[in-house]
């Protein structure tokens, strides 16, 4: 539940996303008769407190030419797993990594890496240069390919009324 009234109108504001302009806070601050600094206090408190998740960018990956694109899925060394998945978030090519538990005994992976390249070669190369990366704290590990893009949207409130 938001803290109060403007905070819902923040998140109403930018449900959507932010504006596509160098100073995007500033421009929904505009909108809502708010500083700046106001609105940024608000997000950070929001996110503090477990009200907003985070604010991140969702790419179109087709659209920026990359065509192939694959969840990698890793069964890494629980002791290991969380400094090798910041190497594997930190490449060039992976738009969001993370752990998650695994789903004894059908889903043994633990750390997922989404994977982009022009074509399904170039990230297959890309899924050998984190195995190389892992090394032999990974006892296996898989890839799914996307077919479709999915609706990627954010949090929406619903009208109050």
């Amino acid at each position: 539940m938001t803290r109060d009234a403007t905070d819902r109108r923040i998140i109403a504001a930018t449900q959507a996303g932010l504006p596509l302009v160098a100073e995007p806070y500033a421009e929904v601050a505009g909108w809502l008769g708010l500083s700046e600094a106001e609105v940024i206090a608000r997000l950070t408190a929001m996110q503090d407190a477990g009200i907003v998740r985070r604010v991140a960018l969702a790419p179109n990956h087709y659209a920026l030419g990359m065509q192939a694109n694959g969840m990698s899925v890793w069964d890494v060394a629980d002791d290991r797993a969380e400094a090798l998945g910041e190497a594997v978030g930190a490449l060039s090519f992976v738009s969001h990594c993370y752990l998650r538990p695994r789903a004894l005994p059908l889903w043994p992976y633990n750390l997922f890496a989404m994977l982009h390249g022009p074509d399904r070669a170039t990230v297959e190369a890309h899924r050998a240069e984190v195995a190389d990366i892992l090394g032999d704290a990974c006892a296996r590990h898989d890839i799914l390919y996307s077919t479709r893009i999915l609706k990627k949207t954010g949090m929406r409130l619903r009208p109050e009324g």
